[in-house]
């Protein structure tokens, strides 16, 4: 047989390394595999039939070598250009996130072209309004999804988070509500199931890389199936912002009916809308009147005030001017009664979870109503040592949800507190709507710790106002004490 050549001693090593390389990305659950299947292995086995005619003739093999050689660049340039030197992981199916908005329009393309995969859009109703879910399956399909899966979560999202932190009394800075905070792990949670139910091993969100919905996202996917890939395409590719955005759709055809001009960045659901972007990035601005959508300028409503009463039975709202309603619909009603009246408003600047500030506008009219009448209620069930150490437990529980950790075991466990200590918390508020302002007119419930014949001005038997003496002595003995201290006494 004729001895090898340096030559061929090549192409050996070069079979040898191949074959290596594939049978590491056959086995590999490395997220940097290989993305074209069969590769290494059309590579190797074509190698091997011609490696004995490289052997025996010699003449043939720096063509040939060549033309693998080629072929091998090739598919190293166009993966380092589908992702920076950074191969993707082989993806079957996504679950993305999808409102029919540019953003989240243009990732369906995106997806397919980087991952090769099927994208299976999903969109949760938590009463953003019909409009906006009017039109989103063929707008979906014409993006390129295989499949939009719409659901209902407005009932289980005011029942299992709104109302758990309304219960809480959780506002983030002293006036957010929570709105925006409180949806996302619902509608992450929902993406988990829908991603099981279609076998899809990866999820998707249109979230930028500044904002706080890409963590609580994010943490609602680790908490519920670690094993599940999450893509943010704001992270990766190479839009930077709407004119990209818009000429990418057009370069792939994505029905998009959008202008280059700046418009509000909205949210909605059925707790709130908030308003971000345009004049409102200058904090010294004044909101425009014509941005707001859910409630009447206060100047402009009715010059009559309306008076509602909201039921709570153990620190939650069941009814609304003795109307029995599910909590979803007793949401709608209240939002439309304070809405009319110029109820819920909010101009603030906030401390995102990403270290930047930023200024929001945010309408709340039920929420608003509902907050105020839960924390009048609780002063007559709840005592001063359990309000106090409630209202700063209010606190951490408001920055957990905001900071998107609505999964974690200690929000949880604050929500048992929060249940047991509300338990007693039942009764009726009455309050009277005017022109932005909401007052309380009356409270009562059958578990009050107020006694009027104890709070009277008048003597009675259980308060005999003499013991008052020797409780002010006893309690104010710490400050007599340092007082003579510092005077020498």
């Amino acid at each position: 047989m004729q001895p090898q050549t340096h030559e061929s001693e090549t192409v050996n090593l070069l079979i040898t390394a191949l074959f290596v390389e594939y049978e590491r990305d056959e086995n590999s659950d490395s997220s940097a595999a290989f993305p074209y299947d069969g590769a290494f292995a059309f590579i190797f086995n074509s190698l091997s039939s011609f490696s004995l005619h490289f052997v025996m003739f010699p003449r043939f093999f720096p063509s040939a070598i060549q033309g693998f050689i080629d072929v091998i660049t090739e598919m190293g340039e166009v993966t380092a250009a589908y992702t920076n030197g950074v191969m993707p992981a082989r993806l079957n199916k996504v679950v993305l996130a999808y409102s029919g908005g540019l953003d989240t329009s243009v990732i369906v393309p995106w997806l397919r072209e980087k991952y090769g995969c099927e994208v299976v859009c999903f969109t949760a109703d938590v009463g953003q309004g019909v409009m906006e879910l009017d039109g989103l399956e063929a707008k979906a399909k014409a993006s390129g999804a295989c499949q939009l899966v719409v659901k209902d979560l407005k009932d289980e999202f005011v029942e299992h988070y709104v109302f758990p932190c309304l219960r809480a009394g959780a506002i983030y800075e002293r006036k957010y509500l929570l709105g925006t905070s409180m949806a996302r792990p619902v509608i992450a949670k929902a993406m988990v199931d829908v991603a099981k139910e279609v076998g899809a091993d990866a999820v998707a969100h249109g979230c930028t890389g500044k904002g706080n919905d890409q963590v609580r996202f994010e943490l609602t996917f680790f908490a519920l199936n670690p094993k599940l890939r999450v893509i943010a395409p704001w992270r990766e590719w190479d839009i930077t912002g709407r004119e990209d955005a818009i000429e990418y759709a057009k370069r792939h055809n994505v029905p998009v009916p959008v202008t280059k001009k700046s418009i509000y960045s909205r949210d909605r659901n059925i707790w709130h809308l908030s308003h971000e972007g345009d004049v409102l990035e200058d904090p010294a601005n004044e909101p425009k009147k014509d941005m707001y959508m859910l409630s009447v300028d206060p100047e402009d409503a009715p010059n009559q005030p309306e008076y509602v009463e909201i039921e709570i039975v153990s620190g939650l709202p069941v009814a609304v001017n003795g109307k029995k309603l599910s909590p979803a619909s007793l949401l709608d009603e209240l939002n439309d009664i304070g809405g009319k009246h110029g109820i819920g408003r909010v101009d603030m600047v906030e401390n995102r979870l990403v270290g930047m500030k930023s200024r929001g506008v945010y309408e709340t009219p039920g929420g608003t109503i509902l907050f105020t009448a839960a924390l009048e209620l609780e002063s007559l069930t709840l005592d001063r040592e359990t309000i106090q150490v409630k209202d700063s437990l209010a606190l951490k529980y408001a920055e957990l949800v905001y900071a998107g950790r609505w999964f974690d075991p200690l929000r949880e466990a604050m929500d048992g507190f929060m249940e047991k200590i509300t338990a007693k918390t039942t009764g009726t508020v009455t309050l009277k709507l005017y022109k932005g302002s909401v007052t309380v007119t009356g409270r009562k419930s059958p578990n009050s710790l107020y006694r009027q014949d104890i709070s009277s001005f008048e003597n009675g038997d259980v308060y005999n106002q003499a013991d008052a003496a020797g409780f002010i002595h006893l309690y104010g003995l710490p400050t007599r004490v340092r007082a003579m201290l510092e005077q020498g006494i």
